[in-house]
């Protein structure tokens, strides 16, 4: 919405699914009033036309509709667009002009920009020239878009969405002309990255059993491959043959994770940071605006939660009978987390959203919130026996079967401390039969954490092994005396 106004684009608010029972048209009308008078910049931005829709039936009503079962379609929306929304100023006549916003890649094309045409016209094999580097390319294919998918023409006119391929080196914000004129449009700021992680190949015990791709210089191509069309994203080679990965947010980096990982990628990341920056010689830190509605028997747990992460509540009020809204100011550092720990807490009835508002002065460091965890000192198979003794020290991460290694992280412990556990380790068979020795083991299930999750839990002392089958969490130097040492030298600097 606030990009929105930036750009001065008109508004259309439409309501759906207003057949709902729980529907609350007028309460959704009244917020999105008040959210129009918080972000609006001119007094015509809060003049905007509401429809109301249930989309499933393909309904859409001028007003709101007495009876739900009277027939309609979504024409009322489609005169609404045409009524209220200008139509481009872009003109045919004159030299050619178009912004890129937004790119793609085949493996056939190569990469592919895409923009809406702002001025004139063009067709294969025209000579254009690049706005960010004042060299001249030749125009391959010019494509439009058909449903999902595209097709070629030979000519496409101003105020034309289309992807021109030939022009290898463009970049989001660029501008595509002719030689007649190289002003360039107005670019877009794209965000910069909040948050950043390491990321190389796995070298734990079972690195290259599952994965199809498993060396460095594999996980390189591809993330520069990632690099050609999520602008987003920053990469930087370290020397010890890992890669800082940058990205906007944690959801950020995690959909990427996940998606190389089912593309058969083996790899290992360390703990989320935040990107701290020097502004007027002060170091300073992205502060995000976080909306949480809750139902209201969840009140006491997110004021807690999030009075431990140093919260500043703006505000608070009730959005229905049964439900309540919190916005709150978080650091991004604090906020790591969160969202999975309030779903949990919630039992899955958190609504949870945040957006950076600015910066501010680093403040204190958050206190652990997370308690000490279980660490196999074997490698081997996780038998039931041992995992029986494990959850008598907290919660296990694996059920008997599992493969573990010595360094892995097997659970969570039920105090502040980390412990080593054996949960190889079998039953004695003996000549020896009674009653109590010989009942059957019953296992609490194994908690199952999703990638998102398994980040959120890291420390700086841990990694995560992400394979296309599995997610092992880790210790980064895996037997006891390893971390002894460097415990020591860290103590020692």
């Amino acid at each position: 919405m606030k990009k929105a106004f930036e750009l001065n684009l008109k508004i259309i608010v439409v309501i759906n699914k207003i057949d709902k029972p729980y529907a609350r048209v007028r309460e959704v009308i009244e917020k999105t009033n008040n959210l129009f008078l918080e972000l609006a910049t001119r007094d015509e931005q809060l003049e905007f036309p509401i429809l109301y829709a249930f989309g499933r039936e393909g309904k859409a009503f001028k007003d709101m509709p007495a009876d739900f079962n009277q027939p309609g379609d979504i024409t009322p929306l489609l005169e609404a667009i045409l009524e209220y929304i200008p139509a481009p100023n872009n003109k045919d006549a004159g030299s050619f002009k178009m912004l890129v916003s937004s790119l793609d890649y085949n493996p056939h094309q190569g990469r592919s920009v895409i923009g809406k045409i702002f001025r004139g016209s063009v067709k294969p094999g025209d000579r254009i020239v690049l706005s960010s580097n004042n060299k001249s390319y030749s125009i391959e294919t010019v494509q439009l878009s058909r449903g999902l998918g595209r097709y070629e023409t030979e000519q496409a006119l101003a105020g034309d969405i289309v992807a021109l391929t030939g022009i290898g080196q463009a970049q989001i914000g660029d501008t595509i002309t002719n030689s007649a004129d190289t002003t360039p449009l107005p670019a877009p700021k794209l965000t910069e990255p909040t948050l950043h992680m390491t990321i190389g190949a796995n070298t734990s015990p079972f690195s290259a059993r599952e994965g199809q791709f498993t060396t460095s210089r594999q996980l390189e191509d591809r993330l520069i491959k990632e690099l050609e069309t999520n602008l987003s994203l920053k990469l930087e080679k370290l020397e010890s043959g890992k890669f800082k990965m940058s990205g906007k947010g944690e959801l950020h980096l995690a959909i990427l994770l996940e998606t190389i990982r089912r593309e058969g990628y083996e790899m290992e990341v360390g703990k989320p940071e935040v990107i701290v920056k020097m502004i007027a010689d002060v170091k300073q830190e992205p502060v995000e605006e976080v909306s949480i509605i809750v139902p209201s028997e969840y009140l006491g747990t997110i004021t807690q939660e999030i009075g431990k992460r140093l919260g500043q509540l703006i505000k608070m009020e009730p959005i229905s009978a049964a439900e309540i809204e919190f916005i709150y100011h978080l650091p991004t550092r604090n906020i790591i987390g969160l969202r999975s720990l309030l779903l949990t807490a919630t039992k899955g009835t958190a609504v949870f959203s945040s957006q950076v508002i600015g910066y501010q002065p680093v403040g204190n460091p958050l206190p652990k919130l997370r308690r000490g965890v279980l660490i196999s000192s074997e490698t081997g198979e996780a038998l039931a026996y041992g995992l029986a003794n494990a959850q008598g020290r907290g919660i296990t991460f694996v059920d008997p079967g599992t493969s573990v290694y010595e360094g892995m992280i097997v659970g969570v412990n039920a105090k502040e401390e980390d412990i080593e556990i054996n949960v190889t380790k079998g039953k004695k068979l003996t000549n020896m039969r009674s009653q109590a020795s010989d009942g059957v083991i019953q296992l609490t299930p194994a908690t199952i954490m999703s990638l998102e999750q398994s980040l959120d839990f890291l420390e700086g002392d841990e990694l995560l092994e992400i394979t296309p089958q599995s997610l092992r969490l880790r210790k980064k130097h895996l037997t006891n005396i390893d971390r002894r040492r460097h415990s020591r030298s860290s103590q020692s600097k």
